[in-house]
């Protein structure tokens, strides 16, 4: 198998600094290609599927991942990734290791799985993506100097004043207004660290969940998180989980995140699932 890793050297806290020890001791045929601006990943990712590269290894975060999706939804180059980002949610879903070095070994017994992707107003997604408050503060991740998931946890803790908003959904022919914090759009299960905001989420069911965390006393969060924090976010009474292929959201607030990365969008917001449309390298042991 023929693999081209690709390095984000700014990705989340530098976990990836060093690691090209590890690839030269436990692996062969690959070769190594670093990012040195945004699209980068892409391009790159595009130019593997042209050559017939086997498969694409992510070297960072969720927006590295993402990057690399764009490039590689129906082709028959497949997506892994060693997770070097702030919050890891797809790479610890599909089951690789914390640890540099056991993720790069890892590598070495892997399958080939096909699953879903998706859009939002065209836009590729593989993970977890949404409108509300995660969006707003991926929005003001993205200006923090220092990264990583201690920072993430001190911003999301001093913006707790926001509030729900109203949101127009349709789906299955059905039109409603909901007032929420969040519709999370849900491929796999978690944000990262084991946030799971969806944990039954599966990516090769042709279904998207749609998270609709709705408005709910704020002397409450504590006891949401630790829901979220131990994976039992689904059986929350303010969760609603809609399970379809396509929804349309009209909002007045159009910011959205795609796996992490914040994007204002048009309205309305159309977010759709592409069955059957990605290989990914799985560690064998996970499904």
């Amino acid at each position: 198998m023929k693999i081209r890793f690709i390095i984000n050297p700014i990705s989340g806290t530098g976990k990836q600094k060093g690691i090209e020890k590890f690839m030269i001791k436990h692996l062969e045929n690959f070769e190594i290609i670093y990012t040195q601006k945004a699209g980068d990943a892409t391009r790159i990712s595009k130019e593997a599927a042209n050559d017939n590269i086997d498969a694409i290894i992510a070297v960072g975060g969720d927006g590295t991942v993402n990057e690399c999706l764009i490039a590689l939804v129906n082709t028959n180059t497949a997506l892994g990734v060693i997770p070097c980002g702030s919050g890891n949610g797809f790479a610890y879903h599909i089951g690789m290791k914390r640890n540099i070095e056991k993720a790069v070994i890892q590598l070495k017994n892997t399958k080939i799985e096909v699953i879903d992707s998706c859009t939002a107003n065209g836009f590729p997604f593989v993970n977890v993506s949404g409108i509300g408050f995660d969006s707003h503060i991926a929005n003001l991740f993205l200006t923090l100097t220092k990264r990583g998931f201690v920072n993430y946890v001190k911003l999301v803790i001093r913006e707790l004043s926001y509030k729900a908003k109203e949101y127009t959904i349709n789906y299955n022919n059905i039109e409603r207004k909901v007032k929420a914090y969040i519709i999370a759009f849900a491929n796999a299960s978690q944000y990262g660290n084991d946030t799971k905001i969806s944990p039954m989420a599966n990516f090769q069911d042709g279904l998207l969940d749609f998270v609709i965390l709705k408005e709910f006393p704020k002397w409450k969060i504590p006891f949401f998180l630790l829901k979220v924090a131990t994976g039992k976010a689904h059986l929350s009474k303010y969760v609603e989980i809609i399970q379809c292929q396509k929804m349309t959201i009209s909002a007045e607030n159009t910011l959205l995140h795609l796996d992490g990365e914040p994007f204002k969008a048009s309205n309305p917001i159309v977010v759709t699932i592409l069955p059957k449309s990605l290989k990914i390298l799985m560690p064998n042991g996970k499904k």
